[in-house]
């Protein structure tokens, strides 16, 4: 329960975020009507209540970071993640956050 509190008010990282944002697996957990809506191109979406059955997908990446709208469902992924033994997992916040960043890395 801590570490989901600690999870939900930390602040994201974002120089390290940046460092590893171009290679990184980019996960948006929102739901698929929410991601039709708008999301990053290099992304995958897989909502939070499928995260547990799609485990198989995050094996072997070495770096993953989880976003959504407003960062409270990218939280949750990231402690059921590490929960399920995946330490390189960073909280990448919201959605439109993470395409700042790759839209100013692509400038």
């Amino acid at each position: 329960m801590i570490n989901l509190l600690k999870n939900l008010f930390s602040k994201n990282n974002n120089e390290e975020l940046k460092s590893i944002i171009d290679t990184a697996y980019l996960v948006d957990v929102r739901t698929a009507s929410e991601y039709a809506q708008g999301n990053i191109q290099e992304s995958v979406n897989i909502p939070l209540n499928q995260l547990q059955s799609q485990l198989i997908k995050f094996k072997n990446k070495k770096n993953i970071v989880v976003f959504c709208r407003s960062g409270n469902r990218s939280a949750q992924a990231k402690s059921i993640l590490e929960k399920n033994g995946f330490t390189n997992v960073l909280n990448g916040g919201t959605w439109k956050q993470i395409k700042e960043i790759k839209d100013a890395r692509n400038k």
